[in-house]
């Protein structure tokens, strides 16, 4: 059984609840809004924390991080410290160089992991060869409807074309993809970012080009109905990761 502690209890954690597998307990929650902990620890069972020392305190092996890039920059280090894995997915926290580096010297100081899942994208695993093998081109071209990025648009529009760490700085909720791209291959990646009024889907559209030859992915990913900026698979992904972490037989690179 692999114990679990959600750092947030927003639309992502309420989706990692809902479908967690039966081999994964969520032991504890918290959040800052204390009502929000309350309402998913009464539906778990799990122990609701008021504060963060609570949260430190309480029995589970993986932290859950589903709140915030302040949230991962204020607590990632004392969670590994503490010799837990940390799994985290507001990834726009590691864009930067110093922040990351703090959190992998926890990580390796505590023995444990600091672990991104592969989040509203497909293809992560093999990306990882643009670290042994040259990449020549990486770009995340995304989509989204108005109402996922709190804008009105009349038409199709470029909001963004750039690198992936000044992306996340400007649109910090919408383009964690990104930064897990830009890790998951060892080169900081293209990023397009359009608004469309005329897609209902959030689309990320990821190419490939290197050594190896090249790939086009297009993830067309339904988005949470109580939050258009959150997509399900995003959650999803962090369950199929946490089912990994016991499985004696791991398919992926």
């Amino acid at each position: 059984m692999i114990t679990v502690g959600l750092l947030g209890c927003g639309n992502i954690a309420g989706l990692i609840a809902a479908h967690r597998p039966g081999n994964i307990r969520i032991a504890a929650v918290y959040d800052r809004h204390v009502e929000r902990a309350d309402d998913l620890a009464g539906r778990l069972g799990a122990l609701a924390c008021h504060d963060f020392n609570e949260f430190m305190a309480a029995d589970y092996r993986v932290a859950v991080e589903a709140a915030s890039i302040g949230a991962v920059v204020d607590h990632g280090e004392a969670l590994l410290d503490s010799g837990r894995d940390l799994v985290c997915l507001s990834v726009g926290a590691l864009a930067d160089t110093a922040p990351r580096e703090r959190l992998v010297a926890a990580a390796r100081r505590a023995g444990r992991v600091l672990r991104v899942p592969s989040g509203a994208l497909f293809g992560l695993d093999n990306a990882k060869v643009g670290r042994i093998s040259r990449l020549t081109r990486v770009l995340l071209r995304t989509t989204k409807p108005p109402r996922a990025l709190g804008l009105e648009a009349g038409a199709r529009q470029l909001l963004f074309r750039g690198a992936a760490g000044e992306c996340i700085r400007r649109y910090p909720k919408n383009v964690n993809v990104a930064v897990a791209l830009s890790l998951a291959t060892g080169r900081e990646a293209e990023v397009e970012l359009w608004v469309d009024p005329a897609v209902e889907r959030n689309t990320h559209e990821v190419v490939l080009e290197g050594e190896f030859g090249a790939v086009v992915i297009t993830v067309h990913n339904l988005p949470s109905p109580d939050n258009p900026a959150t997509s399900r698979l995003a959650a999803l992904s962090v369950l199929a990761l946490l089912s990994d972490l016991d499985n004696p037989l791991v398919v992926g690179t």
